[in-house]
């Protein structure tokens, strides 16, 4: 069985994901995959053979498929995870519509929690640009943990932020910075996600402490 929680209300979303868990009989063997310890040779054998110390597990994916060639595989592998003997359950942010549609062909409980039109707010990306540009740690940092809460995408905000690097650059309007450090920071920017998921580091928390270790 898959069972799936998604959607931007992540209040209503995280409740509901552990009053499941909470439901889950005694002694449950559970396993947590995340983007530091994804192993497609392990996936695959969570569906295709049973525990050699239990007889019937639950596998929990966190934040998954938010990254292109995860949830390439995974999708793929939907159909083996609905006939295994195991659970497979899903936290994740918002899907789009093909994913959703790849799960509802594909036996899954589908828990679909929404936030209402009118109450979600739109960030604005430049408030953390104008705080680099100002040199401005604590509101760099404010506005980073804002934007995340609101669900802005991490190539968004390093866009914006190699944007008004650059800008400052060509325009020889350096504020508190030197130059140099400009073109610095706008150096590790151009590579910095890349190299976050090469490495299979959670890139949330590299581009915060990027931010935090500039100054």
């Amino acid at each position: 069985m898959i069972y799936l929680f998604t959607g931007d209300d992540a209040k209503k979303k995280i409740e509901a994901y552990e009053k499941f868990l909470k439901s889950l009989p005694k002694g449950t063997e559970t396993f947590t995959i995340n983007h530091n310890n994804f192993n497609e040779m392990e996936i695959e054998s969570f569906y295709s053979s049973a525990g050699l110390f239990f007889t019937k597990c639950i596998v929990v994916f966190q934040s998954i498929l938010d990254r292109e060639e995860k949830k390439d595989f995974i999708l793929k592998k939907l159909s083996f995870f609905a006939d295994s003997n195991n659970d497979f359950v899903f936290l994740e942010g918002k899907l789009l519509k093909p994913a959703l549609e790849a799960f509802k062909k594909n036996k899954t409980e589908i828990n679909l929690f929404e936030l209402p039109k009118e109450k979600k707010e739109k960030f604005d990306n430049f408030l953390l640009a104008n705080a680099l540009g100002s040199k401005d740690k604590l509101n760099l940092w404010i506005y980073y943990r804002q934007a995340m809460d609101k669900g802005v995408g991490l190539e968004e905000l390093v866009g914006v932020l190699f944007w008004k690097v650059k800008d400052m650059i060509l325009k020889k309007s350096f504020g508190k910075w030197k130059e140099g450090e400009l073109k610095e920071i706008a150096n590790k920017l151009s590579y910095l996600l890349p190299e976050a998921r090469r490495s299979g580091s959670n890139e949330e928390e590299v581009l915060e402490k990027f931010l935090l270790e500039i100054f």
